[in-house]
């Protein structure tokens, strides 16, 4: 049996992760090209320890960092390829919690206003915004000739979205059962609502601790250590070359990237 098959039975959720990401490759094959993948960056890496350090350090140094770089380079690159669905999966899920909200209350007022659920499907599809792409998943996969429960019981089984596979949860309750859907689905849309309020109210708990350790870090400490270590430095007649200065202030300019990154990341994807 071949390395990938293997690799891809001690994995079984990666089947569910390729379809929740939308890859359609089957798991052997998506292992079979991560393990491509990470042939081509080892020695890509390694050519590059190489060349770049040949000129400047013994052969002997040499060749023990490009051992290192050929033992964990491979690992390093199959873990992050084998975790990227994930981070797919991660933006989609960010991608419809924007706009489930008003999604499921446009497709509430067409089921409100006597409209079948594939005639509401349809419509939602042809909606703006994030959510008619997903809608138009579900029809698509209707127009081949699926059966609409069927489609909506996949697309709310191998969706990320939690709030969105809430909407779909009614419509399947609707289908099955017959019974008017305008009153749970008003009930879980306002339940929705309810939870983007608390995620808004959290994130801005969240921004004031961050803001205040933006502070301290960024802006209090480099200013006044800065400011102690020139002053020390001048007793001590220690020389404070132009490369010590610039790279204080790459240290600095990472430090701000890195809060951008996390206030952008903390960010709730809401609309209300």
């Amino acid at each position: 049996m071949a390395i990938e098959s293997i690799l891809a039975r001690k994995l079984p959720g990666l089947k569910k992760t390729l379809r929740m990401a939308h890859i359609k490759d089957e798991p052997e094959k998506y292992v079979k090209k991560i393990f491509r993948l990470t042939v081509y960056g080892t020695i890509a890496l390694a050519a590059a320890a190489f060349f770049g350090t040949a000129k400047i350090m013994p052969a002997k140094d040499v060749i023990g960092i490009v051992a290192i770089v050929a033992v964990v380079a491979p690992v390093l690159i199959f873990f992050f390829f084998i975790n990227a669905p994930k981070g797919t999966i991660r933006k989609r899920q960010r991608e419809i919690d924007k706009d489930v909200l008003f999604a499921g209350r446009y497709i509430m007022m067409k089921l409100e206003a006597g409209s079948p659920i594939i005639n509401t499907l349809v419509d939602a599809s042809k909606g703006y915004g994030v959510a008619a792409k997903f809608f138009k998943e579900i029809v698509d996969e209707i127009n081949t000739g699926v059966a609409v429960e069927d489609a909506l019981e996949s697309a709310r089984s191998y969706n990320s979205s939690e709030k969105f596979r809430k909407v779909l949860w009614q419509l399947l309750v609707t289908l099955k059962t017959g019974t008017d859907v305008t009153g749970p689905m008003r009930a879980t849309l306002g339940s929705l609502a309810n939870e983007q309020i608390i995620e808004i109210k959290e994130y801005g708990k969240k921004l004031n601790s961050l803001m205040l350790f933006y502070m301290v870090v960024a802006c209090v400490a480099p200013s006044l250590g800065l400011a102690m270590f020139l002053i020390i430095s001048s007793f001590i007649n220690l020389e404070i070359s132009n490369s010590v200065l610039f790279g204080i202030l790459f240290f600095l300019a990472v430090i701000q990237g890195a809060f951008i990154i996390m206030i952008k990341a903390a960010r709730p994807m809401v609309e209300l």
